[in-house]
């Protein structure tokens, strides 16, 4: 199958006519047209006249040859469970065209359900000022394995695509209250199909608004996404079998100085010690991906209590010894990134 690409942006284009925004404000007029594409010529996705040869099933196109279209791009998010394959249709499809903009997830369910594979060309559309720079949206789209392609590009789906990069296996994200950290870490796995999100901090029973930031956080998550609620990072890290999103160490030292009675009581620091090692050295043998969020300590103020600066030091420590043993260190600020070397 030959798929011509005539544009690949949403509905009004990128940039949208008329719009002031910054990501659409970078870009000459034009730039990414509204999506259509050809199929071998004779076939513009959409239409209801399918020449002979040509089988459309929903979201499905099958092609004289056997190769497959999934054409995701008007499909609301996230995918049904039913939603697509018929049973006759192959395993994997040849081409998958999906707007990783509204919900990047969806690659991984489609991952996870066998329809996307190394083999498959995954191409963005519905491109737009949804992502502030072409240079982010191809930041992201390395991160999920995805390809967006200039007006006029011809994919054929004989050919494999060309591979994604390596992801790191360790990624230690820092920063601020509300800096965008864990935005930030959910978008570096929400195109794999198997992740299990570790979350260290209480459940927030008795705490109304401490549930209701848990459960704002339960709820973005991908449906198809694991969850765990633990302190036993250590031994959790050291049986996986998928990659993992920690949120966050920051929460899980407060746990290990509460189990340890070590606010108050500095000879029960050692214990937390003794954790933090256990922790680092199961991050340095981990043969899983892993993505672990931080508070970054170092730049507030000094802390009125011995308690507040005996853990100020302790998570700084963690923090610089998980940075010493990981591929990717990561400052967020203000949901902007600053790549530590």
């Amino acid at each position: 199958m030959l798929v011509r690409f005539i544009g690949t942006a949403g509905r009004d284009g990128w940039p949208s006519p008329g719009c002031s925004c910054v990501s659409c404000a970078g870009l000459p007029q034009g730039r990414w047209t509204p999506l259509r594409v050809e199929i071998d010529g004779v076939l513009t996705l959409g239409d209801r006249a399918v020449p002979p040869g040509y089988q459309v099933e929903g979201a499905l196109l099958v092609a004289p040859d056997g190769s497959t279209l999934l054409d995701l791009s008007r499909t609301p998010s996230p995918v049904p469970p039913e939603f697509p394959p018929p049973a006759a249709a192959p395993p994997a499809c040849d081409l998958v065209l999906v707007d990783l903009l509204g919900d990047p997830s969806v690659l991984g369910d489609l991952r996870r359900r066998g329809l996307v594979t190394a083999r498959t060309h995954v191409i963005a559309v519905g491109l737009d000022h949804r992502v502030r720079s072409e240079s982010e949206l191809a930041r992201r789209l390395a991160l999920w394995g995805a390809h967006a392609v200039p007006d006029g590009t011809v994919v054929d789906t004989a050919h494999a695509p060309l591979p994604a990069p390596a992801a790191p296996r360790r990624t230690l994200l820092l920063g601020g209250s509300r800096s965008g950290k864990s935005d930030e870490a959910e978008l570096r796995l929400a195109a794999e199909p198997h992740v299990t999100y570790l979350a260290t901090g209480p459940s927030g029973h008795g705490d109304p608004e401490w549930a209701a930031r848990v459960a704002a956080h339960r709820a973005r998550r991908p449906a198809h996404w694991a969850s765990e609620e633990t302190t036993k990072l250590a031994e959790t890290i050291a049986r996986a079998t998928t990659p993992l999103l920690v949120d966050g160490l920051g929460t899980w030292l407060a746990a290990m100085f509460d189990e340890a009675g070590a606010w108050e009581e500095p000879s029960r620091r050692e214990e937390v010690v003794r954790r933090c090692d256990e922790l680092v050295e199961a991050w340095r043998s981990t043969g899983q991906r892993i993505v672990a969020v931080s508070d970054e300590v170092g730049l507030g103020v000094v802390p009125s209590t011995s308690s507040g600066r005996a853990f100020r030091d302790a998570l700084g420590r963690l923090n610089q010894r998980l940075a010493a043993e990981s591929e990717d260190v990561t400052l967020v600020v203000a949901g902007r990134l600053l790549p530590l070397v």
